[in-house]
């Protein structure tokens, strides 16, 4: 039929192009395209990319989203609240450990009413720590009081983002909305995807940002947002909420119906793929639906009726048509990537199980399988292991096994793990070569060490066989430290390059005793085990002679989200170092920018176009804001200045054993994510060094020295020559930044003559 005129318009209109791009690259298109106000977000594998692109985007000046690095995933919840109840439209994208950490927050955005959308990435909740997929963080999603759409494609991935909007802001809803969908499955897997070429067509449809909720956007009209509340008030408070929820269900149809004129794909409440006749059938939620199908083909040629179930939206449950898609199913198996421990099953079997007791004449058997946890795959081998246990439950009219792990191994004792390197400790790491008094007059440490040769013999800490990158230099740098540290040690690894590349399961760098714990509680965690430690010992409870020293190894932005948790453990006291390695970055999760990147230097969420520069604002100070807490001893060192640091190492132990806490920040090279040359990197630090950008001095008693002047050596560079070796920097030595290049310069000169002051003066 030849199209008329004014359809002719509209399919002009609705043009789309055809891509191939993964979920998250499709989740900052639809972000993009719809132009939201503002995102506050902290990188986390796998959905880190989403923020990635968007900023991207922003440097090409392809959209006018306010992106808002936050100090870690709480404060990224915490900034999205702020901006809804604002009435901006609001977007985050987070995964796991990182959910977790805004969980707090999530109950307040959705009892509050004030609609948003993020992107769940979906990943295994350590610990143990996995970076891969699985739903464990999405269960925890389901109580929150946010509507959850799931998608199995990128190609879901985009639409729904489109129509979460959309649904989150109906006067009928008025809540916060998050699609879900699997990490490194669907978030980085390419397929093929439509989307709309102008985005006029995404914003008509998402409509106008809703301004008649009571929102803080004027001061003129004074609201008062989250008042606590009396039990009878909370009881209204919640029903509504609830009502809310369960019209979030049919709003949701609604917008999908709309949706689908506009795009020509269709998302029902639930995919089912064979359901019409089938009498067995799978339960899964996102990517692993799509690998089932291909089995449900397979069977069906040999006369099996199988199909594939695949929800949307769970929250709000389809109970409805859950029942209506069961009614003639014998046998149904539900696949879950994520258990609830103790639950003779996890979440969502039970909820299905509820649905079905709705229907007094359903006789659908239910088995009930986690699998898939940690990003295990899923391959149609295992969707036929699953129709297989399905069919033999249908064929004997019961289940032998209702509940049941699938996929795990049992263990052989004849293959027990055994350690490849002999744990070390005691006297091969006491060379009796440093020497470190306390002088009463001065109120100062005196600390003799031997020439470095004579320190060689002290065995490393860190074994060799670690995953760091060629020329990085975190193990230089933490061994160069270790030497000035006798005795044993017991270390505290926060989440970072320093972990993820020494311990694997069922591997180990680590000769002595190595703890982890995630960032914004390393910390904490080493405090309690320090207590714990001479507690024991106090009661006889263990028989040490020697006292080992406790250090917090943290970077990679670790003081950035873990801040909190650092003065909180320097407030009280606790005896143990906490030392940073500082990248300049979040270099764990691939560069992106962090509260220690320089202002100007770039980093894959602070890139640099025509509509930005490089980072925005100016680098954190952590050896001052440390200082600041009063603790015994605070230290800057570079491996570039090895006697420097090596001293340092040493009165750091004094102190951590005899007083108290201890801060210490080492600057680190990071040639893959600097874009420098491997052979530069100790050029490069002692150019920071030179340049006064990262001085060396120390905060002994509250009393301030410069260890190395570079103006009294006559070392003292300009700042492009630190800038010159790495490619990060490579555009502030433009002729167009120069202003830029000034502010920087200005700014390390301001700090230098700060901390000059404070060696001058030993009141500051």
């Amino acid at each position: 039929m030849a199209m008329t005129e004014e359809n002719l318009k509209v399919a002009n209109k609705t043009e789309q192009l055809t891509t191939f791009e993964s979920g998250n690259e499709m989740a900052a298109m639809a972000a993009a395209q719809i132009n939201y106000h503002i995102m506050g977000y902290f990188p986390i594998t796998p959905s880190t990319e989403v923020a990635q692109y968007l900023d991207q985007m922003k440097a090409r000046g392809e959209h006018d989203v306010k992106l808002i690095p936050a100090d870690g995933e709480h404060g990224s919840a915490g900034i999205c609240y702020g901006a809804a109840a604002t009435g901006a439209r609001v977007f985050n994208a987070t995964s796991a450990n990182g959910f977790m950490y805004m969980l707090e927050q999530m109950p307040v955005q959705a009892g509050t009413r004030f609609p948003m959308v993020m992107n769940l990435v979906t990943r295994a909740v350590s610990g143990p720590l996995d970076i891969r997929g699985d739903h464990s963080d999405l269960y925890y999603a389901l109580n929150t009081g946010w509507v959850i759409l799931t998608a199995r494609t990128p190609q879901a991935v985009y639409d729904m983002n489109i129509m979460a909007l959309k649904i989150a802001e109906h006067s009928k809803v008025r809540l916060p909305v998050i699609v879900a969908y699997d990490g490194f499955f669907t978030s980085h897997q390419k397929r093929k995807v439509n989307y709309f070429k102008d985005r006029k067509v995404v914003q008509e449809f998402v409509g106008e940002c809703p301004t008649e909720y009571n929102f803080a956007r004027d001061p003129k009209l004074p609201v008062t947002i989250g008042a606590h509340m009396n039990g009878e008030d909370l009881m209204n408070n919640h029903f509504q909420q609830s009502e809310a929820m369960y019209a979030a269900g049919e709003v949701y149809q609604e917008v999908a119906a709309e949706y689908a004129k506009l795009s020509g794909r269709n998302y029902e409440v639930l995919d089912l793929y064979g359901m019409e006749d089938a009498e067995v059938a799978l339960f899964l939620l996102n990517s692993a639906a799509e690998t089932a199908k291909d089995v449900v083909d397979k069977l069906r040629a040999q006369g099996i009726k199988a199909g594939v179930i695949s929800p949307n939206i769970i929250r709000p449950f389809p109970a409805k048509e859950i029942r209506e898609a069961l009614k003639n199913v014998k046998a149904l198996l539900i696949g879950e990537r994520a258990d609830s421990y103790g639950g003779h099953g996890p979440n969502l079997t039970h909820e299905v199980k509820s649905a079905l007791q709705e229907d007094k004449n359903n006789e659908t058997i239910v088995l009930s399988r986690v699998f898939g946890l940690g990003g295990k795959d899923f391959y149609a081998d295992d969707a036929e292991n699953f129709f297989q246990a399905a069919i033999v439950t249908m064929e004997k009219g019961y289940a032998d096994k209702p509940f049941d792990y699938y996929g795990h191994v049992p263990g052989n004792p004849e293959k027990v793990l055994k350690p490849v390197i002999t744990p070390q400790h005691g006297d091969v790491y006491n060379s009796g070569l440093i020497h470190v008094e306390n002088d009463p007059e001065t109120n100062k440490l005196k600390v003799k060490i031997p020439p470095l040769r004579s320190l060689t013999s002290k065995p490393k800490r860190i074994a060799s066989g670690h995953g760091a990158c060629p020329g990085c230099g975190i193990f230089t740098g933490l061994e160069l430290f270790f030497k000035g540290i006798e005795g044993d040690v017991v270390v505290l690894y926060q989440t970072g390059c320093a972990y993820v590349t020494t311990t694997a399961y069922p591997y180990t760098s680590h000769k002595q005793t190595m703890i982890h714990n995630l960032f914004q509680n390393g910390a904490a965690t080493l405090s309690g085990t320090v207590e714990a430690f001479f507690e024991l010992k106090e009661r006889g409870e263990i028989n040490v002679s020697d006292d080992a020293t406790f250090v917090m190894i943290t970077g990679d932005g670790g003081m950035d989200i873990g801040m909190g948790s650092a003065i909180g453990t320097a407030l009280r006291n606790h005896k143990l170092i906490m030392l940073e390695y500082d990248n300049e970055g979040y270099m764990n999760t691939g560069s992106q920018m962090s509260y220690s990147t320089p202002k100007g230097h770039m980093t894959s969420t602070s890139n640099v176009g025509k509509s930005q520069q490089g980072k925005s604002f100016h680098h954190k100070d952590t050896a001052q804001i440390m200082a600041s807490t009063n603790i015994p001893y605070v230290f800057t060192g570079v491996e570039a200045f090895p006697q420097d640091l090596i001293k340092k190492a040493a009165k750091a132990q004094w102190y951590a054993q005899n007083v108290g806490t201890v801060y210490g920040k080492i600057l680190i090279t990071c040639p893959l994510n600097w874009k420098s040359e491997d052979r530069y990197g100790e050029k490069i630090l002692e150019a920071a060094v030179n340049t006064c950008f990262f001085p060396l001095y120390e905060v002994e008693n509250g009393i301030t020295t410069i260890t190395y002047n570079p103006d009294e050596k006559k070392k003292r560079v300009s700042l492009e020559e630190w800038l010159k070796y790495m490619g990060k920097t490579k555009h502030l030595l433009k002729e167009e930044n120069h202003e830029l290049l000034v502010e920087l310069e200005e700014e390390i000169e301001h700090r230098w003559q700060r901390i000059l002051a404070k060696h001058e003066n030993p009141h500051l």
